[in-house]
């Protein structure tokens, strides 16, 4: 299945840059909620309405997303598990980093089995292979694969195979059909149409799915009404796992469809919903941003993001999702602002040298940025 465009107008590489820059802003934004109830929120804040960390940055969903998506620009259609598992052993497993430095359980488990000497998809079985891990990720394939839902869900389960299973799986599917159809404006019931389309009608993140779109379509006599019963729609009360795929994915497709694909709307209601806060807006943000484009991102949300610190991901640091975005949609980047003409980043040398033990996996980057996007 092929779509077309009925929704907003937006060239390709802008829509790249918007869902990728996208996922950025909604990461940082919901980051300082994650793992809160939508009640500590406004204890604590009121009702967010921007950045309330004063130095604001992204977290796993940026660094692995990004991870994914330099993946992904190497091997392009052509991706395989094998590829995928190498990578991971390259640039995460097989690195003396010290410390493990962050992310889900699902990516703690991954990575132990990989140590292990376990391999794909042996690799995935752990406790947490239905976690939101791989949706938090998937957010490239959509771009990659711009109005082919079914291509991009196919290329993310393969990325998803090394550490996920199951719902994990069907999660990072519904995200990466919905930015694929996004991609092209196909408009808000096509996005959630294609999201539908890629996973089992009657699984977990389908349920969820539409049980979320549901309440998000229905009339509120205010915003807070409007996100309790989306949340109420979709969360299991008591569970003490903030990242099930099924209940993120969710709550990302009920914001998008409650704010109808508005960027800063969608963002803001996911973050205040709580929960895993970082990945719901992260997916939300990607779902608008592709949608409506870059433009439709406050500039002072976008200037605040920078290139990534390997805070989880240390060989990472130093990339931008806009490079990634450049990446993706190479026939558009003549026109992004600080494309191909950026210049290159000393400190980002570094990043992609071949590890001991055989050459790079992932492609270089021709025009690195050493400042904050919009800037």
């Amino acid at each position: 299945m092929e779509l077309t465009a009925d929704g907003p107008t937006a060239g390709r590489g802008d829509r790249a840059r918007g869902a990728l820059l996208g996922l950025a802003v909604g990461d940082a934004l919901g980051a300082p909620a994650e793992n809160l109830r939508p009640s500590e929120i406004r204890r604590r804040w009121g009702r967010i309405e921007g950045f309330v960390s004063d130095d604001p940055a992204g977290t796993d969903d940026t660094e692995y997303a990004i991870f994914s998506g330099l993946l992904l620009a190497r091997h392009g259609s052509a991706l395989t598990v094998s590829h995928v598992e190498r990578a991971w052993h390259h640039w995460i497993a097989d690195l003396d980093e010290g410390p493990f430095r962050g992310a889900g359980f699902s990516e703690r488990g991954t990575l132990e089995n990989l140590r292990r000497g376990l391999a794909a998809p042996i690799s995935a079985q752990h406790r947490h292979a239905w976690s939101d891990g791989l949706a938090m990720r998937a957010a490239p394939f959509g771009v990659f694969a711009a109005g082919r839902p079914a291509e991009a869900a196919r290329l993310v389960a393969v990325d998803g195979r090394v550490s996920h299973d199951g719902e994990g799986i069907y999660g990072g599917q519904a995200v990466a059909a919905g930015v694929a159809a996004a991609m092209v404006g196909a408009g808000l019931a096509s996005v959630i149409a294609a999201a539908l389309s890629v996973v089992p009608m009657d699984s977990w993140t389908a349920r969820s799915l539409r049980r979320a779109v549901t309440a998000a379509q229905r009339p509120y006599p205010d915003r807070l009404t409007g996100e309790r019963a989306v949340r109420s729609a979709v969360v299991i009360g008591g569970y003490p796992w903030t990242d099930l795929a099924p209940e993120a994915v969710g709550l990302a497709f009920g914001a998008f469809t409650a704010a109808r694909g508005d960027f800063r709307e969608a963002v803001l209601m996911a973050v205040n919903m709580g929960r895993d806060a970082d990945t719901t807006a992260a997916v939300a943000g990607a779902l608008a941003g592709a949608l409506q484009g870059a433009s439709a991102i406050p500039r002072a949300w976008a200037s605040a993001i920078g290139p990534v610190r390997g805070s989880c991901l240390p060989s990472m640091r130093g990339y931008h999702v806009l490079d990634i975005a450049e990446l993706l949609t190479p026939d558009d980047a003549e026109d992004a602002p600080g494309g191909r003409g950026a210049p290159p980043a000393p400190d980002r040398e570094h990043a992609f040298t071949a590890p001991p033990g055989g050459p790079s996996p992932l492609p270089a980057v021709s025009g690195a940025r050493t400042r904050r996007a919009g800037r």
